[in-house]
């Protein structure tokens, strides 16, 4: 990893539309959901990757507004080793357009990181009034995984989160307690994923893959979990769909590029 006094020689650089939600997003669109995004989109020069990479995807985003090009772009460099990575991100003004109402064709509304719920309560109540279920994943945060207790109101207010292990456990130690959502669903990396409804615990193993960038698997994981329960599969089998594009996304890097093949590893796994 890079050291402060020195250089570090990085063996490849990308550039990828990224993002919770585009992920999220791309992952839907991949299993034949049709799917809008509503995001802030950076400003130059990135403007143009990211608006291929979502039109590539197959989502609309006739919904995202033009990144604010007085604050700098929103951008994220992510550095991929040994089968994880960490991120160095600039945060750049609102994470998404303002909307008077949800009502549309859309019948499920999703929160790429627990930052945006927060920020943006009120879409909450429109979602709600638009016939709307709601789902939120969660996004390394310290501010925010450090008020659990504080953070369960919110939460309860969403039909499915989707933390990874270490932003659950974080907020567990801060007070959030494991019933406060109806349905969650923890993301356990190689060790596959686990989810918590009204039953309590159920565990999903998943098959080792090569991993070249780990970077948006959670991200993919949600649209294949997300997927099988708005379609009302089992606990078990939302966890199979999940592992299996999250899976996808780690053998290219960018976290999108894998998906075009999940739908046909979905097919086989059925």
């Amino acid at each position: 990893m890079p050291v402060m006094g020195a250089e570090t020689f990085a063996d490849g650089l990308s550039l990828h539309a990224g993002g919770g939600a585009f992920i999220t997003a791309a992952s839907f669109a991949a299993l034949g959901w049709p799917v809008s995004l509503l995001s802030a989109l950076p400003s130059p020069p990135f403007e143009a990757v990211v608006q291929g990479d979502i039109a590539a995807a197959n989502v609309d985003a006739s919904l995202c507004s033009k990144g604010d090009t007085a604050v700098g772009p929103q951008i994220t460099v992510a550095i991929a080793r040994g089968g994880d990575r960490s991120f160095l991100s600039h945060k750049a003004g609102a994470a998404l357009p303002q909307m008077e109402s949800l009502e549309g064709p859309w019948t499920h509304l999703h929160f790429g990181e627990l930052r945006s719920l927060v920020e943006h309560q009120d879409m909450i109540a429109k979602a709600r009034a638009a016939g709307m279920t709601i789902s939120a994943d969660c996004g390394w945060d310290d501010e925010l995984l450090a008020q659990g207790e504080s953070l369960a109101e919110i939460l309860s207010a969403v039909d499915v989160f989707l933390p990874n292990e270490a932003e659950f456990d974080r907020l567990c130690a801060s007070g959030l307690l494991e019933g406060a959502v109806p349905l969650t669903a923890v993301k356990c990396g190689a060790k596959g994923a686990r989810a918590r409804g009204v039953d309590g615990w159920i565990h999903q193993p998943t098959k080792p893959v090569q991993v070249i960038d780990a970077t948006g698997a959670g991200d993919a994981f949600n649209g294949g979990f997300l997927s099988g329960w708005l379609e009302g599969q089992a606990l078990s089998d939302c966890l199979i769909a999940g592992n299996i594009c999250g899976a996808a996304s780690v053998g290219q890097a960018g976290g999108t590029g894998g998906l075009g093949q999940i739908k046909g590893a979905l097919t086989g796994a059925a």
